[in-house]
């Protein structure tokens, strides 16, 4: 039987559409939280100018408002053990599908080290006496930096020694992982930042305290199915290899959560077979080109493995070693070059010939961003080869 076809053209327009990028204007943080999943927040600054580039923040204190003082959007460590912000409905499903994969895999990490000569006689006590302690300092709904931690924890600030001949060598603070470690549980939170909104220093409270309420318990199959619902609806179609990458978790799993949904395989230009919702084969109307200057570590950027239908050959360019997407600049629904911040302001770099409408239009962008960014000059945390040449 042959399988409906989606164009590489259509899977541009979907995502352009679904992720806001499609010129609207006026959306609440929360409404461009959810059309891309969570937004990427390894990086501060990521948070806040992925949600100017849909149209969403008229200031970094719109985000800020939202995360701080609203806490309509929350930051968690879930998917591929990267650092997201979601609104509370996809919190939840992240650390009901993820947490407790990546709670777990922190804690190997943490016993690997602590069962070093320099450890403690008891590497699984000492991590569980380490949430206990710290749970404790939570329990009058306080919040504490980890810095604060340290001081009131000394048994648990504790240093261990990894091999200095690796890049990862050197003494390895403990506390900090631990309190990475009860994040991705769900027992803890980032709160309230303590620096600028485009670096990171927070403080630490209890879920249930910034939330003003228990978060809802997910099992994880039920959890793993949401969020793929989710994505397929604001990133589909995408492959079965899509989802195990951007999840951060197993076929097994994907399998299992695509088997219990009405999905629909389609093919795709490359001639892989993609997944949408049964209830979503419309076809999607194109959308006006239009420039876009997307983050370090945008989620649209950062929301396929496999890229080329939107990425085409610029990748060597605009990603590092690791994977991690630098600043990018689109035409069309595809990416044509990067953008720095330089001392007088924005500067666009194509990588491929484009046509004079495209070049006015990222001038007008960058003069936006220039503006809208004003004195404050974010440091990339992940400049791609591009950015280093340019920058």
């Amino acid at each position: 039987m042959t399988l409906p076809h989606v164009s590489d053209d259509q899977r541009r327009a979907r995502f352009q559409r679904r992720q806001l990028l499609d010129g609207s204007a006026g959306h609440a943080v929360t409404e461009v939280a959810d059309a891309v999943v969570g937004l990427h927040a390894t990086v501060p600054s990521t948070v806040h100018l992925s949600v100017w580039a849909r149209g969403g923040a008229p200031s970094p204190d719109a985000v800020e408002d939202a995360l701080y003082a609203d806490r309509s959007v929350v930051k968690q460590l879930a998917m591929r053990r990267t650092l997201f912000v979601m609104t509370r409905p996809v919190l939840a499903d992240a650390v009901g599908a993820i947490g407790l994969r990546v709670a777990a895999s922190e804690r190997t990490n943490m016993l690997r080290d602590l069962r070093r000569d320099d450890g403690p006689a008891d590497p699984e006590g000492w991590i569980d006496r380490g949430r206990a302690a710290v749970l404790a300092q939570f329990a009058d709904g306080s919040s504490r930096s980890a810095s604060e931690l340290r001081k009131l924890l000394p048994e648990f600030d504790i240093e261990i020694m990894r091999d200095e001949h690796k890049s990862y060598g050197g003494p390895s603070p403990m506390l900090p992982r631990l309190l990475n470690y009860l994040a991705a549980r769900g027992d803890v939170v980032r709160g309230v930042n303590a620096a600028d909104w485009h670096r990171s220093r927070p403080t630490w409270t209890s879920m249930e305290t910034w939330l003003g309420e228990p978060l809802a318990h997910v099992e994880p199959p039920v959890g793993h199915a949401e969020l793929i619902e989710r994505w397929l609806r604001q990133y589909g179609p995408g492959t079965e290899t899509d989802l195990v990458w951007w999840l951060g978790t197993t076929k097994s799993a994907v399998r299992k959560a695509l088997a219990s949904l009405p999905v629909t395989e389609v093919e795709l230009d490359s001639g892989a077979v993609g997944y949408l919702m049964s209830d979503d084969l419309a076809q999607v109307e194109p959308v006006e080109p239009r420039a876009l200057l997307l983050a370090g570590l945008d989620p649209t950027t950062m929301g396929w493995k496999e890229r080329d239908f939107y990425l085409g050959g610029h990748g060597p360019q605009l990603f590092d070693r690791n994977g991690n997407g630098g600043q990018t600049a689109w035409w069309d629904g595809r990416i044509v070059g990067g953008w720095v911040l330089a001392d007088d302001g924005v500067r666009v770099i194509p990588l491929e010939d484009l046509p004079a409408d495209a070049s006015r239009a990222f001038a007008e962008r960058a003069d936006e961003l220039s503006h809208w960014l004003g004195e404050d000059r974010p440091t990339p945390g992940f400049p791609s080869p591009l950015m280093r040449e340019h920058g």
